[in-house]
């Protein structure tokens, strides 16, 4: 009887331990594969960090980087406030161009890129050489037309040029007008005057839509 006793004690002291041993088997199982989770996550990490690292480190000077983020702390130092200033005044030009409904079409915006394409053409250069000059892209320069557009027809009523005011202009300034040129002239002046209205009148909107928009600081320069 105490013999049957024993040995269930032992059989069952057996199990308890196999039990434990297979919890404690899972247990490193589990722990064993979080590890190895996280390494290939750290890997992974690095390889990309590695890859892209055009993101994060601008160059390297005899070893030691030169951050992305060094380069726009002094940008934003330099010119942060202006630049700001600068996508503010996108940011209203085309919140009041979308309240009026406003929409520039392709083909306004082709025209356009036709007559840079023409005039650098004329010159002996290409658009496309012009723009990487100045470090834009088409697609900047689609934004700049669109935004001009945008301006123009949202004061439309005031930059019209009427024949008195050609008129007048070609006697204040006693312009000289060959004969049979008369209407390239006056198409010339128009534009000029137009222009003049152009940029007196987008300062006084501009300061109208800063006026009445709520606009938020979170970075002072």
């Amino acid at each position: 009887m105490n013999n049957d006793l024993l040995q269930a004690e032992q059989s069952g002291v057996q199990e308890s331990q196999q039990k434990t041993e297979k919890k404690f088997i899972k247990i490193s199982f589990k722990k064993a594969t979080l590890l190895i989770i996280i390494l290939i996550i750290i890997i992974a990490i690095g390889v990309l960090v590695y890859v892209n690292k055009g993101l994060f480190i601008a160059a390297t000077v005899n070893g030691n980087s030169i951050s992305r983020l060094t380069i726009i702390q002094k940008l934003e130092k330099a010119s942060g406030k202006s630049l700001l200033d600068s996508l503010i005044t996108e940011k209203l030009i085309q919140d009041e161009a979308s309240a009026k409904k406003i929409v520039v079409s392709d083909d306004e915006i082709n025209a356009e890129i036709k007559k840079y394409e023409d005039q650098f053409s004329a010159q002996g250069s290409t658009l496309d050489a012009e723009l990487a000059a100045q470090g834009m892209s088409r697609d900047d320069l689609k934004n700049q037309i669109i935004l001009r557009k945008d301006v123009e027809k949202l004061l439309a009523d005031k930059i019209n040029v009427t024949d008195q005011e050609v008129a007048q202009y070609i006697t204040d300034n006693k312009v000289s007008v060959p004969s049979g040129q008369e209407a390239a002239i006056n198409d010339q002046i128009r534009s000029e005057l137009s222009s003049q209205k152009l940029n007196n009148e987008a300062q006084t909107l501009i300061t109208d839509l800063k006026s009445k928009a709520k606009i938020q600081y979170f970075v002072n320069y």
